[in-house]
């Protein structure tokens, strides 16, 4: 060949010229790697000089060519192949050793494994099964080697000389065509190196049962070992230059010929190529037969780092495989998937192609976006498989497509075939993380940079306003939260044994989670700083694996899991607004139906039926996977652990939940806890949030405790937290954790509200606490939010009022008289605005409705003044029926109260105004214009008059026996009228509201009003000439205790002030902040006032005096 060459080079380069050059270089690169396994290397014919698909002439002239000779490996750093073991047999006597004649053996073995000879007759009697090497024989022969003998020396030249065959090709040789005419014309080289793989092993087990003496069964097995690793070194070379040898035409060859039998893996997994997989092939690789393959392509390639180049390709054709990105995903009819993640499997359970993954520029492609990064990186595409129709279309209408039209027992059977997929997707998916992380150190550490890549490009994702399309899908990060969900088991114990190994200093010390534009629970950015700057230690050691798993699942949670948990609850609000449109059009059915609009209203109602049951079908798919009973265990076990170490945080303790935390929190929230993001609260109440309502069943097997001692710890310290809406929101959980379902009739938190040690501790003064709280919120919708949240807080009241233990702890909070004052003033304030506006709306729905009953009449008004009439009465029942429900809430409230505790009520800044509250209600309720209340759709409104009328009469008879309150009624010019009290008492008496004993107790309470305000009005009428400056400038009443304001100056009454203060703690003519402390008696006027007082009183005896002469 060497005098051949400087020719080669003067010649103008061919095709043929160019993949001789590369055979030759990397069977040089080959014969290097595997010097040590022979001492002097073996000639090997040489091709034709066209190249190696060139026709071979009848003799070729013999020529020294490089010949690949894998490094040699001994059996003690080779790990045999497994073969299976023969079936245990009956024991017999001990076999006497075979006689082993080495020679013999190897001619043999060579035979069967390469399926060649030296021999023609050998090849003619085989029927040329085995390939007749007949230019090979003639080259040994004219070396003097002994004729037709098969040794270890000669595997190198036997194999090239068996790969260089090429079928198709034509020859002069009589001789030899019937060798080529038996080559089986579609067998490509990595088949024939396959087949003589396994027939190794075939051999290695027949040898091993032979019982030859130890010494040559060791022999024996060197020699295979010898074999083995040149036939692995070929897969290798064959499998990067599929072209180095003749294949045949008209297949794929290359990386793809061992991606086929990886995708066969799977017993579910559809074949792609192929049916050939579905029987044993002498040349393929059965499913059983991948990973041991695997495992030698490792050892033979790993330790010259050549394993990236082999298995590279391979590793990208099928993590890249195209059917990943059907539209079909997990549905049934598309399982090849199921193949791919077998492969996977296969791969990453060994070590060293474990690591190879994380070397590869695909596994964390420095140029992705997070559009594109489920794409382009190695595990993208089989990680974003899901069941969410903005990826998965196929999915949602192949199980849900006209779901209206279903049974429940159809879409449950939907829901348990895709959550039986997914749970099988995900299992396989951490396996994959988890033997990728077992790996190395390094492999960890790339792992968890991936999780954090995602993170990190995904920031957009939490946004409100975020366009879907531009960030990573919901099916991808939802099962990299699975994956996380899955390394966090170990240490989420019941104990809570491991929960101190969590740094918390994992965002000062690691930069690996950016925050630094997050909102933080209660800091600055420059306070943030600046404690990081404080307690930075550039010589920490890295945060543990444990830390990095937490922080990594609660910041996947927040921009992957809880975004998508929102967008499920935005398809129901979606639906909702599609119903009310379509209940728009379909009532006003009546008007067009005759009409030649009626074809486009039809078309109009069919678009939105369709397009609700696109939605619909698109809410299930999402049930499917978010109401997974799995993934929701999962979650509220995250979630609930994520919570105890949050409470543990502030605990100045550091011990909860053993023993639990001492509440109310501390004064002083520390630093680290104030610094942390915000959305590490905002994720556990958002997910309790959704998990209560939607799956309250759940929480029953565990999370019950931990879900009641947040939300406790939390209303009790609600400093702690800055955002009113998260305060909210905890309110909210709590409210709906005593919603009922099935068996359980005041939800999953009723029964711990009445029991837990804590709860009957401090939920009352929590509850009273946030009901005032609320009242100010800093939100722009604070008015609203207010009253939702002291419904709220009513509903819970109503739970445990039944309960000896929580009334005493309201006698308690009732002794701080300030705090229970404000609490009373805001609760008469509520009841005051909500009454007022309900009992309007009633009346105005009550006008419509009246208008529309006349038929004629209202047939006579043009379409448009009914489209808006109608517009207004569906506006003012949705308004109307939130007021009702809030109104009567907090009147059972008061209720309630009042029947417990009498003397906040009888304050001098609250019972004037609670008496003219009653007063004005009980006259709306029985009074002339009653009958404007009555609405047809009363039920649908949740109006009650007669319930409303009970308690209201209720908090009369509760508050009877206080003579200040008979005073505060006898003082109400505006409302108060003994007429109004005998009606309210003949229809309790007559709709069996109250008993004739309690109506009793009313009548006895008008009679002492009545007696008072004819006292009052004797001794209390001044006239009309009160001076200006002793009259209270908001109530233009004489003022008894004039004070004044320390900022604005002003002189009020002090009861007006204080009353004032409990709603709103500014100055009312100024604005500036101020408390009651702050003013100063105006000791001057009050003397002035006190003796006009005294002086028209003794007028006023006087002149009846004088008329009681004259009679």
């Amino acid at each position: 060949m060497q005098s051949e060459q400087p020719q080669a080079e003067q010649a103008a380069p061919t095709p043929q010229d160019d993949a001789e050059r590369i055979r030759l270089k990397r069977l040089a690169k080959l014969q290097g790697a595997s010097s040590a396994s022979t001492s002097t290397p073996a000639p090997a014919p040489a091709p034709s000089s066209s190249g190696v698909s060139s026709t071979l002439s009848p003799k070729p002239t013999p020529v020294t060519a490089p010949s690949p000779k894998p490094k040699a490996v001994t059996p003690s750093s080779v790990r045999p192949t497994p073969v299976p073991s023969p079936s245990p047999a009956k024991k017999k006597a001990p076999a006497a050793p075979a006689s082993f004649d080495l020679a013999s053996w190897q001619h043999q073995t060579v035979e069967f494994i390469f399926k060649v000879t030296l021999d023609k007759a050998v090849a003619e009697k085989s029927n040329y099964d085995k390939v007749w090497l007949k230019y090979l024989s003639e080259e040994l022969v004219s070396e003097g080697a002994q004729s037709g003998k098969m040794t270890a020396d000669l595997i190198d030249r036997v194999l090239i000389a068996r790969l260089e065959i090429d079928p198709q090709n034509m020859t002069d040789d009589l001789d030899y065509i019937n060798v080529l005419a038996s080559l089986p014309a579609d067998l490509t080289v990595f088949e024939y190196l396959v087949g003589s793989w396994k027939r190794l092993n075939t051999a290695r087990s027949m040898t091993l049962r032979k019982n030859y003496p130890p010494a040559d069964t060791e022999t024996a097995m060197k020699v295979l070992e010898k074999i083995r690793e040149l036939l692995i070194s070929y897969a290798g070379l064959t499998l990067q230059e599929p072209e180095m040898f003749p294949q045949p035409t008209g297949r794929e060859v290359g990386a793809n010929e061992l991606v086929e039998p990886m995708l066969g893996l799977s017993a579910l997994s559809a074949s792609v190529y192929s049916t050939s997989l579905t029987t044993e092939s002498p040349n393929k690789l059965s499913p059983s037969e991948v990973e041991p393959f695997l495992q030698d392509l490792a050892r033979r390639f790993e330790p010259d780092n050549e394993i990236d180049g082999v298995l590279g390709p391979v590793v990208r054709q099928l993590l890249f495989h195209p059917t990943l990105l059907s539209p079909q995903g997990l549905s049934a009819q598309a399982s090849t998937w199921r193949g791919v993640i077998s492969g996977l499997e296969a791969i990453v359970s060994i070590k060293p192609l474990a690591i190879m993954l994380t070397r590869m520029d695909e596994w964390n492609p420095a140029n992705a976006t997070a559009q594109n990064f489920e794409l382009v990186s190695l595990l993208g595409p089989i990680c974003r498989l899901g069941v969410f129709s903005a990826e998965w279309p196929a999915v949602a209408t192949q199980y849900y497509g006209n779901a209206s039209e279903r049974n429940e027992a159809d879409l449950s059977s939907g829901h348990a075939s895709l959550r039986g997929t997914l749970k099988s997707l995900q299992g396989s998916l951490f396996q994959v993380f988890n033997a990728i992380v077992r790996a190395s150190p390094e492999s960890r550490e790339a792992t968890l940079q991936y999780f954090a890549r995602v993170i990190s490009l995904n920031h957009r994702r939490a946004g409100t306003h975020v366009d879907m399309a531009t960030v990573s899908s919901d099916g991808f990060m939802i099962n990299l939260q699975s994956v996380l969900y899955k390394f966090a088991e170990p240490f989420m114990d019941a104990a809570y044994s491991k929960i101190d190994k969590i740094d918390p200093l994992f965002f000062v010390n690691c930069d690996r989670i950016d925050i630094k534009d997050e909102t933080r629970i209660k800091a600055t950015s420059e306070e943030s700083t600046q404690f990081a700057d404080s307690v930075r230690n550039s010589s920490a050691p890295a945060p543990n694996f444990i830390s990095n798993i937490f922080y990594l699942a609660i910041s996947m949670s927040h921009y992957g899991y809880l975004k998508t948990v929102s967008l499920y609850l935005d398809l129901g609000k979606h639906i909702d607004d599609i119903k009310r449109h379509l209940d728009q059009i379909t009532g006003d059915r009546a008007q067009w139906a005759n009409t030649p609009a009626a074809p486009r209203y039809e078309a109009a109602i069919k678009q939105v039926t369709n397009e609700m049951n696109k939605i619909r079908a698109s809410q299930l798919a999402y049930e499917a996977q978010l109401l997974d009973p799995d993934m929701v265990y999962k979650s509220i076990e995250f979630t609930n652990f994520l919570s105890v170490w949050i409470i543990r945080s502030v605990d100045p303790k550091k011990s909860h939940p053993r023993p639990t935390v001492d509440l109310p929190l501390p004064e002083e929230v520390p630093m680290y806890f104030r610094t942390l993001p915000e959305y590490f609260l905002e994720d556990i109440i958002d997910y309790l949030h959704f998990a209560v309502h939607h799956c309250p069943e759940k929480f029953e097997l565990s999370g019950k405790d931990e879900l009641l001692l947040f939300i406790l710890t939390f209303l009790t310290s609600t400093w702690y937290i800055k955002n009113p809406f998260l305060k909210n929101k905890i309110n909210d959980v709590l409210f709906m954790g005593t919603w009922g379902y099935g068996y359980q009739r005041t939800g999953i938190l009723g029964n711990l509200l009445n029991t837990h040690p804590m709860a009957l501790k401090h939920l009352m003064s929590a509850l009273m606490q946030f009901y005032v709280e609320v009242e100010q919120t800093g939100a722009s919708s604070q008015f609203y939010d207010k009253f939702n949240a002291r419904r709220n807080i009513a509903f819970v009241l109503k739970i445990i009022w039944d309960n000896p233990i929580h009334r005493a702890s309201l006698s308690n909070e009732a002794k701080n008289v300030d705090k229970f004052v404000r609490f009373v003033n805001l609760m008469i304030n509520d009841v005051t605005y909500l009454l007022n506006e309900s009992l309007s709306e009633l009346s105005q729905i009550h006008d419509i409705e009246t208008e529309m009953e006349n038929q004629a009449e209202w047939a006579s008004k043009t379409n448009e003044y009914r489209r808006e009439r109608e517009g207004t009465l569906r506006s003012l029942e949705r308004h109307s029926g939130s007021y009702i429900s809030l109104g009567r809430s907090t009147v059972e409230l008061l209720k309630v109260f009042t029947a417990e505790t009498k003397t906040p009520y009888m304050q001098d800044e609250i019972v004037d105004r609670l008496a003219a509250m009653l007063d004005y209600n009980l006259n709306a309720l029985v009074g002339p214009t009653c009958q404007n209340l009555k609405v047809k759709s009363a039920e649908q409104l949740r109006w009650d008059p007669k319930a409303l009328l009970s308690d209201v009469i209720q908090v009369y008879i509760n508050l009877s026996d206080q003579e200040k309150f008979v005073a505060a009624v006898a003082k109400d010019d505006r409302s108060y009228n003994r007429s109004i009290f005998e009606t309210a008492s003949s229809i309790a008496i007559k709709k069996t509201l109250k008993t004739e004993r309690e109506i009793a107790v009313l009548r006895d309470f008008v009679d002492r009003v009545d007696q008072y305000k004819a006292t009052m009005e004797e001794e209390e009428d001044f006239g009309d000439d009160v001076p200006d400056e002793f009259l209270d400038p908001l109530m233009y009443s004489i003022m008894r205790d004039p004070v004044i304001l320390p900022s604005s100056k002003a002189i009020i009454d002090r009861a007006t002030i204080k009353g004032h203060l409990l709603s709103d703690t500014k100055d009312p003519f100024n604005r500036v902040p101020m408390k009651i402390e702050d003013v100063t008696p105006a000791i001057e006027l009050k003397a002035q006032i006190d003796a006009w007082i005294a002086e028209k009183r003794q007028k006023i005896r006087e002149n009846k005096m004088d008329t009681s002469g004259s009679v």
